[in-house]
C-alpha cells in the first residue's frame, strides 16, 4: 500500500512468543495510544515512510525519524522528491547517493538497529517504480525490472557501508559507478535491510512477479509480503512466497483488513506461529475511524486479541 505522504507506523515491543521460535515483531500505523488500550500491547517504536532527500534537503532531518521512531526505528524509503520522482536507473547510477550516505551517516550516529524498506511493493503499479501501469502496459528503460535490481543493489551495498574504495570496488564488479566516500558501516542485523515485493504482483502480468524484481540473495537481510484482507484473503500465494528464499527471515511489513472478519486475523495468527521464519508483522490500523481500523471490528479485534497479542510475548 503506497503513501504519498510521510506515515508513522508504530511497531510494538520485540518479544519472544515461544521457546521455538524466535522473537516476533509486530506493529502498528495508527493512533498508538489508542490501539494500546484497545489490545493490551504497549508500543515502543514506530516507522516513517519518508521520499527521496527528505531528511536530508527537506522536511524534518534524519536525526528527527531516528530520536522519535523509539528503539528501533522502521523506515521506508520511496522515490518522491520535489513534486517529482527519482528513477530506478538514476537510483543504480548513483545519482541518488547523497540521501543514502546521509542516511546511513545518521543511522549510526543514532547507535540504533534500524529496519530500513526501500522501495517496497515494486510490483504495484501504484508505485512510480513500478514497470507496469495499472492497465498492464510497459513504462519507459528508466524503468525496467533489471534496473530496479540495480537501484536495489547499490542501496544494500551503500547503506552497509565501508570505504570509498571497497565500495566501488563491489559496485564496479555490478557494472555501477562508485562513490567518493567512505560511508559508515551498518552491519547486520544492526540495519535490516528489507526486500518487499508482493507475492502477486498488482496487476498479475508477466513482467510484474517478484522474481522479475529480486536482487539476488547478497542484496537483502530480510524479505516479506503486505497482505491485505479487502473482501478475499489465501495464504497460497504468500505459502509460496515464504518458501522461495529458505535462507532468509520473513516479514509482513504491512498487514490488515478491511471487513470484520475474525477467521481471517485467526489464520494470519496460525500462518505466523507455523511458519518459524516469520520476524516481523506490521498491523495497519488506519485512521481513527477509518476503513481499515480495528477499534471498530468487534469481532477481529477479539480475535487479533486472542491469537495476535500472544505471538508477540
Amino acid at each position: 500500500m503506497r503513501r504519498a505522504s510521510v506515515v508513522f507506523i508504530l511497531l510494538l515491543s520485540f518479544l519472544a512468543p515461544a521457546v521455538s521460535q524466535a522473537a516476533i515483531g509486530s506493529g502498528l500505523y495508527g493512533d498508538a495510544g489508542r490501539f494500546d488500550r484497545l489490545t493490551g500491547q504497549r508500543t515502543q517504536s514506530g516507522l516513517a515512510f519518508i521520499g527521496w532527500d527528505q531528511g536530508r534537503s527537506y522536511g524534518k532531518p534524519y536525526s528527527y525519524f531516528l530520536d522519535t521512531l523509539g528503539s528501533r526505528p522502521h523506515i521506508a524509503l520511496q522515490t518522491d522528491r520535489g513534486g517529482g520522482t527519482i528513477s530506478p536507473r538514476s537510483i543504480a547510477l548513483g545519482q541518488g547517493d547523497a540521501h543514502l550516505i546521509g542516511l546511513a551517516q545518521a543511522i549510526s550516529t543514532a547507535a540504533k538497529p534500524v529496519l530500513l524498506r526501500p522501495l517496497g511493493e515494486m510490483n504495484n503499479s501504484k508505485n512510480p517504480y513500478c514497470y507496469v501501469t495499472p492497465s498492464g502496459a510497459r513504462k519507459g528503460a528508466t524503468h525496467l525490472p533489471r534496473w530496479y535490481r540495480k537501484a536495489f543493489q547499490r542501496v544494500y551495498i551503500v547503506m552497509h557501508g565501508g570505504t570509498a574504495a571497497q565500495l566501488s570496488a563491489r559496485l564496479a564488479a555490478l557494472g555501477m559507478p562508485g562513490v567518493a566516500q567512505d560511508v559508515p558501516v551498518n552491519p547486520y542485523p544492526q540495519l535490516t535491510i528489507v526486500w518487499n515485493p508482493l507475492a502477486v504482483g498488482e496487476p498479475d502480468v508477466a513482467g510484474n512477479h517478484y522474481r522479475d524484481y529480486f536482487p539476488g540473495l547478497r542484496f537483502f537481510d530480510a524479505y516479506g509480503n503486505n497482505y491485505y484482507h479487502f473482501g478475499t484473503w489465501s495464504f497460497v500465494r504468500t505459502t509460496g512466497l515464504y518458501k522461495a528464499f529458505p535462507s532468509k527471515p520473513f516479514m509482513f511489513p504491512e498487514w490488515g483488513l478491511k471487513p470484520d472478519d475474525a477467521s481471517y486475523i485467526r489464520a494470519f495468527a496460525t500462518f505466523v506461529r507455523t511458519h518459524r521464519r516469520v520476524r516481523f508483522i506490521g498491523f495497519y490500523n488506519g485512521r481513527n475511524g477509518g476503513p481499515l481500523d480495528l477499534g471498530h471490528k468487534p469481532r477481529a479485534l477479539a480475535a487479533y486479541k486472542r491469537f495476535v497479542v500472544p505471538l508477540t510475548r
